[in-house]
């Protein structure tokens, strides 16, 4: 009796997840069809502080784009190493590695685009940002279902990555843009809740998400938050220090974490 209703409860389970992954894509899908092209409008390059200090305009909406080239650095070769981070497999290992190469193109292009924020200049602040994004979602569904789909999904957010940002180059449209840095934050920690991980220290996928959202409630109030720490720093720069913490956090999960158990799909993909 207590097998059934367990059975029960895992196939309703599985059904609602179905359901609600058919209702993200149903909507996304409406999203597209039934909203006319969004341009970008000109209010998202006017920043709070514009201040040229030392000779670099908006000074420090470039320079907190730093720590991202630190933490993408160590990071990088930290993966490559394949000694101080536990990762199981050489798949997981490349997508860790495209994650912290996400991280090192936000610091130069981000850089890039607030020294003159413009319409030209911002794809290069997106699409590192896109990468990163694809990669960290690639990463989780490595350890969540395997390698070979772990790859799949790696290839696939990229591609999707690099067309949504071509697309908004081209059209002048930013609505797969939104839809791609909406979807897969909201993603991240949907699947880290629903599917099981092998490793230990999970909790730091939610730790991530938090700060996801508190860097995104720092960068709607940048100019109210320059008013009240009496002009010292934005928002906007808050936002970009408590970004740089998200790949922090992840990368002491990677150094601490340890696997719980192999995966019998990840065994199969070695064989």
């Amino acid at each position: 009796m207590m097998g059934y209703v367990t059975n029960h409860r895992w196939k309703r389970w599985k059904r609602n997840r179905i359901w609600g992954a058919t209702a993200t894509f149903l909507c996304c899908m409406c999203f597209i069809l039934f909203t006319p092209p969004i341009p970008r409008s000109l209010n998202h390059h006017r920043f709070a502080d514009v201040r040229n200090l030392l000779g670099v305009p908006n000074t420090l909406n470039v320079m907190t784009n730093f720590p991202f080239l630190v933490v993408g650095v160590l990071g990088f070769v930290f993966a490559l190493d394949g000694t101080f981070f536990n990762i199981s497999s050489q798949g997981e290992v490349w997508s860790w590695v495209v994650f912290y190469s996400g991280m090192i193109g936000i610091a130069f292009g981000s850089a890039y685009y607030h020294l003159k924020p413009d319409n030209h200049r911002v794809i290069w602040d997106i699409l590192p940002m896109t990468v990163a994004f694809s990669s960290l979602m690639s990463c989780l569904v490595f350890e969540r279902f395997g390698q070979r789909t772990g790859l799949c999904c790696l290839f696939a957010l990229l591609v999707s990555a690099f067309l949504c940002v071509l697309h908004e180059r081209v059209y002048n449209d930013i609505r797969f843009c939104v839809m791609f840095q909406l979807i897969l934050p909201l993603a991240i920690p949907a699947v880290a809740f629903m599917y099981r991980s092998k490793y230990t220290h999970s909790g730091y996928w939610f730790l991530s998400t938090g700060i996801y959202l508190l860097a995104k409630f720092q960068g709607i109030t940048d100019k109210k938050i320059f008013r009240v720490n009496n002009y010292f720093i934005t928002g906007h720069s808050l936002e970009h220090l408590c970004l740089a913490l998200i790949p922090i956090s992840l990368s002491i999960m990677l150094i601490y974490r340890e696997l719980k158990f192999q995966r019998l799909v990840d065994l199969k993909d070695r064989a």
